[in-house]
């Protein structure tokens, strides 16, 4: 495997959990909402880091990628955390 088919597995396996932290900051910058103290990049940087972490989660556990459990708990967790520094 080359380096390029590399990084672009790579790319493919982070996709998801960076298009939906980047759609939830979004939201976060529209509603001009947030928590004191976390400027934009970290909000950005917090969704994704988490994103990231439960798809790595998901593989550990399921030994493999694209189980729809794991989506499910992307979006979960995304969601609560975004709605967290949103400040409620």
């Amino acid at each position: 495997m080359t380096l390029l088919s590399v990084l672009a597995h790579l790319a493919g396996f982070v996709a998801p959990a960076l298009g939906v932290g980047l759609l939830l900051w979004a939201s976060l910058r529209i509603r001009r909402k947030g928590r004191p103290g976390f400027g934009s990049a970290m909000q950005l940087a917090l969704l994704c880091l988490a994103g990231i972490g439960v798809l790595l989660a998901g593989l550990a556990y399921f030994g493999r990628d694209g189980r729809i459990a794991t989506y499910a708990a992307l979006v979960l967790v995304q969601g609560t955390l975004a709605w967290w520094l949103r400040g409620r």
